[in-house]
């Protein structure tokens, strides 16, 4: 549908209109191509910088994690050199942390919709967004708009407001003012037709909405309308099909032509341009998703997400050969000169809406004193905390007189450390290139002793056989299948036990326990019914579903220092303290969970 840059979201006056007029009038075809394109960049060389900026005339860019002054200087250089100022994004979906690698982790969507109040989505949207701001960010990627039906949903995670439709509509609008009130700053909402339905992974697979068109309507839907009623900028298209609304638009479809919403002129030019009236811009999920990558050959897939109805493609593979797919499409009519125009109008309306117009290049990323002030700022770290004493959920307690957990009942604690199923590439890579620090049970351990426990890590068979291995040492493994304590022995040894679940999230299908092997071990809590057990999920919130037989289990939803700190005090004052309440069904839809 044509744009009107006078209406929502863009509420341009006749000068921004006639900025956008000119500004279009006066490129190039290369520099119109180019403003198509979101970078995601490879270096932060000022050299590299500059090209992207000269050669390929990009329109937009969100780079790869930095600390606030690496982003900021690039945003810098960036800026400055760019003939027509940049949209710059940002992955703020729980706090500054998804702008720079110092910026503060406020909280976690999920953990936010835990404590059912949306001012803490709203303060959510106003912190993470500041900390963006200060470092020359000016869109966010964020509110994730998806419900959490499928606690198999590798991708949504922690990233969602909850199963609740209603609760998440709230809790996506109050995100949206908040970051609105960052001068200048604006939203893209994801991802759009709504993911959280399928079992699999867009980022290495194909993924499905299933909901009919009235479903989808009252749910997914609604959280879109709403948000585009209250004035947000932008929609991230997802590598999500929505085969209802697809053959709704166009009963004579087949099977094998019906796309994800990128390439998805149905989903995309007619229900959420058309339908739903969306006047702002839409941009593409990352291009190396097997979502989108397996349907048609790349060199056709970038022109075709631009004729479906995007109008920013995120990120290029390489950098000519995109470039080029593009171009051809152009030429060759896959792209229209019709469509061509009105993208071009979205994103050049959008970052006059931002106020970048008015700005002399010097002046479009704040100098590096505010950057100092707003990152880590006492304000915004009082804030992870106050959201913790509020969000910490006592999902099941069976055994009530375990809590509330006090060195004169229980001066001897076990913590027993579980950790995720890894994924193979870069994330195990990753961890070891970081390194240092302490994980979460070092990190309790800590604090539970100066609460005045005595504090032991559980080291289980496997764990003594590879420290043997390592120190050259004769193994016998008959301590894997024979090594077992006796039950009174092992009873006798601490007088409760904390079975603390620290597993990652998303992105492919691992995020479960991995107890590894487990015979004469204690790594899964098989004696529950033989001294207290306190089951923690402090990262994935369905742990219950790996350890049904828990009778203590609480979601922390992440183990920051702040967020530990809050969950010893209210272990220690009993389970009144724990006020967050399950916004996801952490019991997974299972009758034994509840057992």
């Amino acid at each position: 549908m044509p744009v009107d840059m006078r209406a929502k979201p863009y509420y341009l006056d006749d000068e921004a209109v006639q900025w956008v007029e000119d500004t279009i009038a006066s490129m190039s075809l290369e520099e119109k191509i180019g403003q198509l394109f979101f970078n995601m960049g490879s270096s932060r060389t000022e050299e590299y910088l500059k090209m992207t900026v000269d050669k390929y005339h990009i329109g937009g860019i969100r780079y790869n994690p930095g600390t606030a002054a690496e982003v900021h200087e690039q945003n810098r250089i960036l800026q400055e050199n760019s003939k027509i100022p940049l949209i710059i994004a940002c992955n703020t979906e729980n706090g500054g942390n998804g702008a720079c690698s110092n910026g503060t982790m406020i909280g976690a969507q999920t953990k936010i919709g835990a404590t059912g109040d949306a001012k803490y989505a709203k303060a959510l949207g106003k912190m993470a967004n500041t900390e963006a701001a200060a470092i020359g960010c000016n869109l966010s990627f964020a509110p994730v708009s998806d419900i959490y039906y499928n606690w198999h949903n590798p991708v949504v995670g922690l990233r969602t407001y909850g199963n609740d439709p209603q609760r998440v509509m709230e809790m996506t609008q109050a995100y949206m003012e908040g970051a609105h009130e960052v001068p200048g700053f604006c939203c893209a909402a994801k991802h759009f037709p709504g993911d959280g339905l399928d079992d699999r992974d867009q980022h290495v697979a194909n993924s499905v909405n299933t909901f009919s068109c009235e479903e989808w309507d009252a749910t997914f839907g609604k959280i879109y309308a709403n948000l585009i009623d209250n004035g947000l900028e932008a929609i991230m298209a997802g590598h999500i099909m929505l085969p209802s609304y697809t053959r709704a638009m166009n009963p004579d479809i087949k099977d094998d032509d019906i796309m994800p919403a990128t390439l998805s002129k149905e989903l995309l030019t007619d229900l959420l341009k058309g339908k739903m009236g969306f006047n702002g811009m839409v941009l593409t999920d990352a291009s190396h998703m097997v979502g989108l990558t397996c349907r048609m050959k790349r060199s056709d897939m970038i022109p075709a997400a631009i004729a479906a109805g995007c109008d920013m493609f995120l990120f290029f593979n390489d950098m000519d050969e995109d470039f080029a797919s593009m171009m051809n499409g152009y030429k060759n009519g896959v792209i229209t000169d019709e469509r061509l125009n009105d993208a071009l109008h979205r994103i050049l309306a959008l970052k006059a809406h931002m106020g970048l117009h008015k700005k002399v290049r010097t002046e479009l990323v704040p100098p590096a004193a505010e950057m100092e002030r707003v990152i880590g700022c006492a304000a915004h770290r009082a804030m992870q905390k106050e959201i913790s004493e509020h969000a910490l959920t006592l999902v099941k307690y069976k055994d009530a007189d375990v809590l509330p957990m006090t060195p004169e009942k229980y001066r001897r604690i076990m913590i027993v450390y579980v950790t995720g199923l890894e994924a193979k590439g870069l994330g195990g890579a990753m961890k070891k290139l970081m390194g240092g620090g302490k994980n979460a049970a070092e990190s309790l351990k800590e604090k539970l002793e100066a609460k005045g426990f005595e504090v032991t890590l559980y080291e289980s068979p496997m764990d003594k056989i590879q420290k043997r291995i390592a120190a050259g040492e004769k193994v016998d493994f008959n301590i894997y299948f024979a090594g077992k304590d006796t039950i009174a022995d092992f009873v006798g040894a601490q007088d409760l036990i904390i079975t603390l679940v620290d597993v990652a999230g998303g992105f492919q299908a691992v995020a479960r326990p991995g107890f590894g092997m487990t015979k004469g071990g204690g790594e899964i809590p098989w004696y529950v019914f033989e001294l207290p057990v306190i089951v923690i999920g402090c990262q994935q919130p369905t742990i219950l579903a790996d350890i049904p037989q828990a009778r203590t289990y609480i979601n922390t939803y992440d183990s920051a220092p702040a967020t530990l700190d809050v969950l010893v005090d209210e272990l220690m004052a009993g389970p009144e303290a724990f006020k967050g309440k399950d916004p996801i069904d952490s019991f997974c839809g299972m009758w034994d969970t509840h057992l």
